[in-house]
């Protein structure tokens, strides 16, 4: 598999006018090849990105070639035990390297750790997926950088390489030209960063919305979600706390929420303290804190929007509310937001 998908894309809208200066410098050519590097074992979800490549190569013609690359060449079978057929990884010139995920914590070979020492010096940015961030490691690719890789590996990552700054819980990293993602479905977000910075925010929305995406996660977004978080085992509790996502606008007082699955106020309370360990309340301002910090990394900057959409009521009560849950206002992830569309823009 040398090339993206799709064969044939007559269902897609009209792709729209992409400014190639923003990835190639004038005169160069239109095309910047990819290589995922793969492993025996690995995780068939690092095969997705291939998509995310694929469908912004309709809106952006020409922008991206993937090859599919190993050490040995020839057919590598995942987890799962599909198998795809892989090009040698050769001496061959690449814009991007992405080295995928592997089964547990991966010892590389001498000869993978010597090729990608070369390809750190030679490609425009090299990445990481999940375990994928040690193979980096070894090379010395990552030394003095922050990164990221799946949370159940981080302590290992930080022990084992003690040069690096690793940030557990971030669904995607950027350093300079260094970029890692946490793992299974956190690729698809580490391709669509990378995309944004060669083509702009207009062509990254339009792919995360043919792919059906609720919106492109930003890298210091968490790992974790409120309610994965919560995760209570009674139903009706997780009702309540989707109503209450669906609605943060509204005031959402005790009897509304107690209403939604027909309990007294002061049952409601109880048994939604006793799932959750959280009061109501404190639930409430999580997922509002989640829903503002979320749209401020989306590039909402007005404070008082923000408060108004996510049911804070004004830019005070929110503030506060990040101080207490996140430990830090929201004025930082404004800053974050900022410096990362000026990385964009250069």
């Amino acid at each position: 598999m040398r090339s993206c998908w799709p064969p044939s894309a007559a269902w897609y809208p009209e792709p729209a006018p992409v400014l190639h200066h923003l990835l190639f410098p004038a005169g160069a050519a239109v095309t910047a090849r990819v290589a995922l590097v793969i492993f025996p074992m690995f995780h068939i979800l690092d095969l997705s990105i291939l998509s995310v490549f694929g469908v912004a190569n309709h809106f952006a013609p020409g922008s991206y070639q993937v090859d599919v690359v190993s050490m040995t060449g020839g057919l590598i079978r995942s987890q799962s035990g599909v198998g795809i057929d892989t090009i040698p990884f050769s001496d061959q010139h690449y814009d991007t390297v992405i080295v995928g995920s592997t089964p547990g914590l991966p010892a590389p070979a001498p000869d993978m750790v010597q090729r990608l020492q070369v390809a750190a010096r030679s490609a425009r940015r090299i990445a990481s997926i999940c375990t994928g961030a040690f193979i980096l490691a070894e090379a010395g690719v990552l030394d003095g950088r922050s990164v990221t890789t799946h949370w159940g590996f981080a302590d290992a990552l930080a022990r084992r390489f003690p040069r690096i700054q690793v940030e557990p819980d971030k669904i995607f990293v950027r350093d300079g030209h260094v970029w890692s993602s946490a793992g299974m479905t956190a690729c698809i977000d580490l391709v669509l960063g990378l995309i944004e910075a060669d083509l702009g925010h207009a062509i990254t929305k339009q792919i995360c919305k043919i792919m059906v995406l609720y919106h492109r996660r930003s890298g210091g977004q968490s790992q974790f979600s409120v309610l994965a978080e919560i995760d209570p085992k009674k139903e009706r509790i997780r009702r309540v706390l989707t109503f209450i996502k669906d609605n943060l606008r509204e005031p959402l007082s005790i009897q509304q929420l107690a209403d939604q699955v027909n309990w007294s106020a002061r049952h409601f309370s109880r048994a939604f303290q006793a799932e959750t360990g959280l009061t109501p309340a404190k639930a409430i301002e999580k997922l509002r804190v989640e829903a503002a910090q979320a749209l401020i990394e989306s590039g909402h900057t007005s404070a008082a929007r923000i408060a108004d959409q996510t049911g804070f009521g004004d830019d005070e009560r929110m503030r506060r509310a990040f101080l207490r849950v996140l430990g830090v206002p929201p004025q930082k992830f404004v800053r974050a937001s900022r410096s990362v569309k000026l990385d964009v823009g250069r």
